[in-house]
């Protein structure tokens, strides 16, 4: 049962929260039509496919935002309580500090549960349309590897291709590779592949079957064939992973490391996000009522400085361990949860140093 103080305080943490929402999604996506608007208009971008766009943007955004959104509504409504005095009445009246983050934890527990919800229905949705917007007015195709592109279509079945244009859909230097057991049977050359009316043209094709008493040889200019593989599989959207489900994002990182992806940190970094963002909540709530529930001589405006040196270094963390580990071998996991970790000490310190 709620109490008069959880009430009073989880009322103006909510409120103070959706305020700044309200407040500042407007301008983000003003500052972004902006920003876009020559790219939209050129391309003849139609009208509803922009609206239906900005929400997805919108959307998208808020999800990767809110720990700061949330982070700065906390510390702004607190430090007025402080100011006020209304800290000192509620802890001078027998209430102990920790009684009196009750209702900071109930507000950071519902915000972690919508954030969750966000993630796992709205989010990948939003992050598909977002993103397939982006391709087809603004980036034209470039979110796909096209080099060196190497992958296992199945058990027994390996290609390659040196480069791969996406928007043409033609592959060089190709070949692939077929395997019984350890043994290769076959293994499959071309100068070109190109998908083309539901078939794939090889050029400069070349074919050679290993024999048990030596190996046989095939060659053609030309050669019209079927494979098993859609080409567009071979390489996924770096931005594939945000607009899955939570099990289907499960499923698509199995069937990409049987494949040999060697870009396989991308995917762990978004499905290890997808947790750490909505628990960064309760982490930023406990820095923020630590921070500003203390009286301080430079007021409110004290505490929001504060705030936001500690809210762009979280940003700084998470941009440049998320980066490490996409682009190299460092453990994914460490990585997306350093930042949480890190502020998660440094909450338990000023907590600790609160109560006192």
């Amino acid at each position: 049962m709620l109490s008069i103080l959880d009430t009073y305080i989880l009322k103006r943490y909510l409120g103070a929260f959706a305020l700044l929402l309200v407040l500042f999604l407007p301008i983000m996506v003003t500052v972004h039509i902006a920003e876009k608007i020559g790219k939209i208009i050129s391309n003849d971008a139609p009208f509803g496919e922009v609206i239906v766009y900005l929400i997805d943007f919108t959307i998208y955004f808020s999800n990767f935002l809110f720990p700061l959104f949330l982070f700065i509504s906390t510390m702004f409504f607190t430090s007025k309580l402080a100011m006020n005095t209304e800290v000192i009445a509620f802890l001078s009246s027998g209430v102990s500090f920790n009684r009196f983050l009750r209702p900071y934890i109930i507000g950071a527990t519902i915000v972690c549960v919508i954030a969750l919800i966000l993630s796992a229905v709205f989010v990948p949705n939003a992050s598909s349309g977002f993103n397939e917007f982006q391709n087809k007015y603004f980036n034209r195709g470039g979110d796909k590897k096209t080099t060196n592109v190497f992958r296992q279509i199945n058990d027994n079945d390996y290609i390659y291709v040196s480069n791969y244009q996406p928007s043409s859909q033609i592959g060089f230097d190709f070949t692939l590779e077929h395997f019984e057991g350890n043994e290769l049977k076959y293994k499959i050359y071309a100068n070109r592949i190109k998908f083309e009316d539901s078939i794939y043209v090889l050029s400069g094709y070349k074919k050679r079957t290993i024999l048990e008493d030596g190996e046989k040889i095939e060659r053609e200019q030309r050669k019209d064939t079927l494979f098993f593989f859609d080409i567009d599989e071979l390489t996924p959207s770096d931005y594939i992973a945000e607009t899955l489900q939570f099990s289907e994002l499960n499923d698509f990182i199995e069937l990409e490391e049987k494949r040999g992806n060697a870009d396989m940190n991308i995917y762990y970094v978004e499905k290890y996000k997808r947790t750490s963002i909505p628990v960064s909540a309760f982490i930023f709530t406990l820095i923020a009522v630590a921070v500003s529930s203390v009286k301080k001589r430079g007021g409110m405006g004290m505490n929001l400085a504060i705030g936001i040196v500690i809210a762009m270094t979280y940003v700084f963390l998470d941009k440049v361990f998320g980066t490490i580990a996409e682009k190299s071998t460092f453990n994914p996991w460490i990585a997306v949860w350093f930042p949480n970790i890190f502020f998660a000490v440094v909450a338990f310190f000023l907590i600790r140093n609160a109560r006192r």
